[in-house]
């Protein structure tokens, strides 16, 4: 059975102060690097995506690749129900997990455990599960005493330690990835890698967007690359990638 299937899905974006000279400005703006269409009442708009039709099935790890403004962030979006498609049809299927910003929903006045049982009630999770998980992630994050101070004491790579600790424990049907996570210091990455491999083995399908080709090699069997909002190509990770580095060497 398919959990996901998208049927001619596009997406448009109206721009409303978009004439002139601040027209390319206000495309830019936009993050997206789209088409530019008017409609029947005169207006701007960014095609965003255009015509895409794809399915995926349990065991599915799909990398989305192309430059900035490519579709990549949208699309995602679309998956997760944030962007409503304006043309086509999507379905998904299960329990979606979308970790776009890993530190939303952290409380800078509350403690460590404060927010390792904040965050990951936003992210679905009973009381009980998040009783059966709070050590444990305590523990991963390697922040010993500090979890017990508010979180406006923590550096950065603190931070991050702890809301990528939490978000890799949540279990999900369909996973949804914008770029990879980086959480600090060399030693701590190997081990942040461990786990995150842990985390995407558990869910059934996972679509993450990246630039790194290394991230994509590891995690993915598909790829789908992206041109302007349009579907590029799908297939097998190294005959997609291929033909992408291909036109990005033409291109410089």
């Amino acid at each position: 059975m398919n959990l996901i299937e998208l049927s001619d899905v596009g997406v448009d974006f109206v721009i409303y102060q978009g004439s002139g000279r601040s027209l390319k400005k206000t495309l830019l703006n936009a993050g997206t690097g789209g088409r530019l269409s008017h409609d029947a009442h005169h207006r701007t708009f960014v095609k965003a995506l255009s015509g895409i039709t794809l399915s995926l099935q349990a065991g599915d790890r799909l990398g989305l690749i192309g430059g900035n403004g490519a579709g990549k962030s949208t699309l995602l979006r679309v998956l997760a129900g944030v962007y409503e498609p304006t043309q086509g049809r999507v379905r998904v299927v299960g329990n979606v997990t979308p970790l776009f910003d890993i530190s939303q929903g952290i409380d800078p006045d509350a403690t460590g455990f404060d927010n390792i049982a904040l965050r990951a009630a936003y992210l679905g999770m009973s009381r009980r599960e998040i009783a059966n998980v709070i050590d444990e992630i305590g523990e991963f994050t390697e922040l010993g005493d500090y979890l017990d101070l508010p979180v406006r004491t923590y550096s950065a790579g603190m931070m991050l330690r702890l809301a990528f600790g939490v978000a890799t424990t949540v279990k999900s049907d369909v996973l949804l990835l914008d770029e990879w996570i980086a959480v600090g210091d060399v030693g701590f990455l190997e081990k942040a890698q461990q786990r995150a491999s842990s985390f995407v083995s558990r869910s059934k399908v996972m679509v993450v967007a990246s630039h790194s080709e290394p991230v994509i090699r590891r995690l993915c069997n598909k790829v789908l690359w992206l041109r302007k909002g349009e579907l590029a190509a799908f297939g097998d990770v190294d005959e997609i990638i291929k033909q992408y580095n291909a036109e990005q060497n033409v291109a410089a």
